[in-house]
């Protein structure tokens, strides 16, 4: 089972290709260490909410953008093992110099994938999702995902995955359970829908918003949806 490094960043503006950069030399060590899939996304359409929002997630400042990135591996021993070599491997030191943005406000952590539903294939644009759900409605949220992710599917998405949390620390700054504003009894789900271009996730979601199948009565969601983050994000390095 797919199991996923998750990560919210904010990054200034300017320094966008400065990012992309760093991230093109990082990305072959990963890979090195295990890592089968490294994916980051520039804030698009990131909309402030009542309670939580993406931007506040990671303290962003005016002049900064929200990133949505995650690194795949086969399995939570694979994960482990790069994470040793990262904190080891001289590369990683001289790249950790040269950061690009505020590293004390990236949030991070680990997840396990318990949907996958389609390939990956040139991805162009991504809708992440973050959002916490109580331990004892695990498996109705997965049944519901599944559902979701028929549907998305249907109307372009060419991949989803929804992974459960499992090794997310809490930060001295931000963190994931602060993000989704989760309780002491609930795990934060790291999602991610993935699109052909951002023209076909504009009409994919407009039609997965009226599709029928999506209109699940508050009562019977297997968590509090005002507590869930979002927003849409442009793909700008893929390997």
């Amino acid at each position: 089972m797919t199991y996923v490094e998750g990560f919210v960043t904010a990054v200034p503006t300017a320094n966008k290709q400065a990012y992309i950069d760093h991230a093109h030399v990082a990305a072959p060590l990963l890979r090195e260490f295990g890592a089968i899939r490294l994916v980051e996304n520039w804030g698009d359409d990131v909309p402030d909410g009542k309670i939580n929002d993406f931007r506040r997630a990671v303290l962003t400042k005016e002049d900064e953008t929200v990133l949505f990135s995650w690194i795949e591996y086969p399995d939570r021993a694979t994960r482990d093992g790069a994470i040793e070599r990262m904190m080891t491997d001289p590369r990683m030191k001289d790249l950790a110099v040269e950061i690009p943005f505020d590293a004390s406000r990236m949030i991070f952590g680990g997840f396990t994938a318990e949907v996958e539903d389609g390939a990956s294939a040139d991805t162009q644009y991504v809708d992440g999702f973050v959002l916490p759900v109580p331990p004892g409605r695990k498996d109705a949220y997965f049944d519901m995902a599944r559902r979701a992710s028929a549907v998305f599917r249907d109307h372009g998405a060419t991949r989803v995955v929804e992974a459960w949390g499992d090794d997310v620390p809490l930060g001295k700054v931000t963190d994931f359970a602060t993000a989704a504003h989760a309780r002491d009894d609930e795990v934060v789900v790291y999602a991610w829908v993935e699109w052909p271009s951002k023209a076909v996730r504009d009409a994919g979601m407009a039609a997965v918003m009226t599709d029928d199948r999506m209109q699940t009565p508050p009562a019977d969601m297997p968590f509090d949806g005002q507590r869930m983050i979002y927003g849409g994000f442009a793909t700008i390095l893929e390997v």
